[in-house]
């Protein structure tokens, strides 16, 4: 067995999936610093690349599935654990860290609306809310809706247990995609400020593809590394696309990030130093963390004003990235570690 792919029974670990973690957490970050900092910059770099990293939360949700369907998927279709075991596990892992950020959000910025949205996030079933729109950690939107997928996940585990119906339920993801982008999702069903990414139906597909993906993970590992090559191309063939269509076509991301994960998944054993090294896995490992602080971090920073400390608009966004990022991981790594000491004398 490869160093590189942990096998514990029938679970695989595929430690070149932290570099998506990583990278995608970073991209999301240096996005949101971008559209928020106001900085005068301009060019391909700023204009298309940077704004696009937003969309690494679709990687995230591929992601999600399939590291999901890794830990705990034959667990539940054999029943091997109990569906008390499952979510508490869920809410124990998430809402220490997630619910002292809220908080420290409300201190930051103080009123009544803040409140209401503290108690919706502390439940983590925000995700429910038909037009949530919650500013305390605005970008906590992305856990909500990871969340309600954890609500279903035992549904889901059965939607996949059979191919058949897994690519069944596929194409029913992707007509519902389709008719929420020109149906549901219209002035007639839902507010102008709808961020649609944010519901279950409407992200379904990326999902569906993570399990999928994992249903086939023997084999597309094997084709992966035998076909490394035509694969790096093809992710560079469709990024092309990406881009060409203006970073907004979520069936190009479906594709683009479905081969980004198995790429992944067939080069888990050190022959990807890009996805796999000691910077990803360390990121990769605290990068829902890094993702859910950062922008707390960031304001901070704009607070006592940091985010502009050059009149080269350039550097003083690459020195506030790499400050946030920073601040992002300081916090994360003391935060985490307090929960633990807190919860290990429970």
């Amino acid at each position: 067995m490869n160093k590189s792919i942990k096998q514990n029974n029938t679970n695989v670990r595929y430690e070149a999936i932290d570099g998506l973690r990583a990278y995608s957490a970073i991209g999301v970050a240096m996005m949101h610093i971008l559209m928020n900092g106001q900085y005068q910059v301009s060019g391909f770099i700023f204009d298309k690349f940077i704004t696009s990293l937003g969309n690494l939360v679709f990687l995230f949700m591929l992601v999600s599935a399939f590291s999901m369907c890794c830990g705990y998927y034959n667990k539940i279709i054999k029943q091997e654990i109990s569906i008390e075991y499952f979510y508490s596990r869920r809410y124990s892992k998430i809402l220490p860290f997630f619910a002292t950020l809220c908080f420290i959000d409300v201190i930051i910025s103080p009123s009544k609306s803040a409140i209401y949205e503290l108690f919706a996030n502390l439940t983590l079933s925000f995700g429910l809310l038909p037009n949530a729109n919650i500013s305390v950690i605005g970008i906590g939107w992305f856990l909500g809706l990871i969340f309600v997928f954890y609500m279903i996940f035992p549904f889901f585990c059965y939607l996949i247990s059979n191919k058949k119906r897994a690519w069944f339920i596929l194409g029913i993801t992707i007509i519902y995609h389709v008719l929420c982008r020109i149906y549901f999702f219209d002035k007639n069903h839902v507010l102008f400020n709808y961020d649609r990414r944010g519901n279950i139906i409407y992200s379904a597909m990326f999902f569906i593809v993570g399990g999928i993906i994992f249903l086939y993970k023997e084999k597309l590992s094997k084709l992966a590394e035998k076909y490394k090559w035509i694969l790096i191309i093809l992710c560079i063939a469709v990024g092309g696309m990406y881009f060409y269509e203006g970073n907004s076509e979520t069936f190009i991301m479906l594709i683009l990030f479905g081969l980004l994960l198995i790429y992944a998944i067939g080069n888990s054993d050190n022959r990807s130093v890009i996805l796999q090294n000691h910077f990803t896995k360390f990121m990769g490992n605290i990068s829902l963390e890094i993702y859910l602080s950062h922008m707390v971090i960031f304001r901070l920073l704009q607070k006592i004003g940091l985010t502009n400390i050059t009149s080269n608009a350039e550097i003083s966004y690459v020195v506030t990235v790499l400050m946030t990022l920073v601040g992002a991981v300081v916090f994360s790594l003391m935060l985490k570690k307090i929960i633990e000491k807190v919860q290990s004398y429970r």
